[in-house]
């Protein structure tokens, strides 16, 4: 599986409650290699997960996309945008988004609980789970002893951050993941 370790997410929530969730991400060192002429910003090289084979679903053909992991969420409740959110992390971004999403509505945990509990993630097609110690700790023998094979993390599993929006109180509440650098800021 490759790294996918140039990432960047941003949430922003203006006094409006206009909201923006913004993911870009360059696939690989230095994305495709072209730059914009007038941001200077590096395009990204997502493409390359395309397939030349015929009958694969990630095949080039017209109005086909690649698969990838750039997925932005924007969370919305009656009619209203509750929430501008993102987990980077490659592979594990889709599950991120899932775990961030039932611990706070399902589980009703507050942001920043919710984006600092602690993370596995199942290597697709093999039975090797990667855990944080936390989870080691707790359940890493039980799964172990299902036939799995436990591993610590090379490095962070995703990093979120997001911004909820509680329309009744007129107040923003930002969080941020200490897995990666960033941080909440208002003003």
């Amino acid at each position: 599986m490759r790294a996918h370790q140039d990432t960047v997410y941003i949430a922003v929530v203006d006094e409006e409650r206009n909201a923006v969730s913004f993911i870009n991400s360059l696939f690989d060192h230095y994305g495709s290699g072209l730059v914009s002429p007038k941001s200077g910003v590096l395009f990204h090289s997502r493409g390359q997960s395309f397939v030349l084979a015929p009958s694969h679903p990630n095949r080039m053909g017209p109005g086909k996309r690649p698969m990838h992991t750039i997925i932005p969420g924007m969370a919305a409740e009656n009619g209203r945008v509750v929430m501008p959110f993102g987990v980077m992390g490659g592979h594990y971004q889709a599950m991120g988004h899932a775990h961030l999403l039932a611990k706070l509505f399902d589980h009703r945990l507050d942001l920043q609980t919710a984006i600092d509990l602690p993370r596995l993630f199942p290597s697709p097609g093999t039975n090797v789970v990667e855990m944080e110690q936390r989870l080691r700790d707790l359940h890493g023998a039980a799964l172990e002893a299902r036939g799995f094979v436990i591993r610590a993390p090379a490095w962070p599993i995703g990093g979120a951050q997001a911004i909820s929006i509680d329309w009744e109180r007129g107040t923003l509440l930002g969080a941020s993941d200490p897995r990666k650098d960033g941080c909440a800021l208002g003003f």
